[in-house]
């Protein structure tokens, strides 16, 4: 059985996109109406910094297609501290904002973690221990997104595997020392590639994005996958994702 592939791009407002992604005369307001057409998959990064109304959550909802899916940023109210397992009250706050609204079109929860934070056994699993199944009976499916290399062990990824948490598999080739980490252990995958460049017209050469392809339909085999192009040369990034979404099919 194969799962879905769904590509997309890091938010949906920047303004270098109008005239080169969106129409240059398009309302702003219609910005992600017009994305979520364009992708099959965003990934809200808002969420890192602060949280939102109800009714923001409700409005994304109702202005993408039936069969759109977010990805959605954790707080770095969360993630962003010395001991992990002590982020209970923020990871409520966060979850609380109304997420669960979205139903069907929640994807997976990206927790991301500093550069600077290492790899403590005992401290994950009380943090991953934290992560709940569900929110409001709506599935939560949740991703760690690490950037030491002292995660690129053995022991980190069974304790993944332990919670049904994916791993993060993020390419940035400005920063080769993140652990560039492909492990199975959720039941689908997340991508985050940071290796766009304003050169190429659509951010990858034709060859480059026929290696994501490949990759992704491997990954597919054993689940759902959740492929973001995001940061590298931004303005790009639409492009790149309409190219693969294009390759994929």
């Amino acid at each position: 059985m194969t799962g879905t592939i769904r590509v997309g791009i890091g938010g949906w407002t920047y303004e270098p996109w109008r005239g080169v992604f969106y129409p240059a005369k398009l309302s702003q307001k219609k910005e992600l109406e017009f994305a979520s057409r364009a992708m099959t998959s965003i990934e809200i990064n808002g969420t890192y910094y602060s949280t939102f109304k109800l009714d923001s959550w409700m409005k994304w909802r109702d202005e993408t297609p039936d069969d759109f899916v977010f990805a959605v940023k954790a707080s770095r109210y969360c993630t962003n501290r010395k001991i992990l397992s002590e982020m209970g009250e923020s990871m409520e706050r966060f979850l609380g904002q109304g997420l669960s609204v979205l139903g069907d079109k929640l994807g997976p929860i990206n927790w991301q973690f500093m550069g600077t934070k290492k790899f403590d056994p005992a401290d994950f699993e009380g943090f991953l221990k934290l992560l709940p199944k569900e929110q409001d009976g709506v599935r939560l499916r949740h991703a760690l997104e690490v950037r030491n290399p002292s995660f690129d062990t053995p022991q980190f990824y069974d304790l993944a595997a332990k919670y049904g948490t994916a791993i993060v598999y993020a390419v940035d080739d400005e920063a080769p020392e993140w652990p560039r980490i492909d492990q199975p252990t959720a039941d689908f995958r997340y991508a985050r590639l940071m290796s766009s460049r304003e050169d190429e017209p659509t951010g990858m050469t034709s060859a480059e994005l026929d290696g994501v392809v490949k990759q992704t339909r491997d990954w597919a085999k054993g689940g759902d996958v959740f492929a973001y192009f995001i940061a590298g040369a931004k303005v790009r990034n639409p492009a790149a994702a309409q190219a693969l979404i294009a390759k994929l099919k």
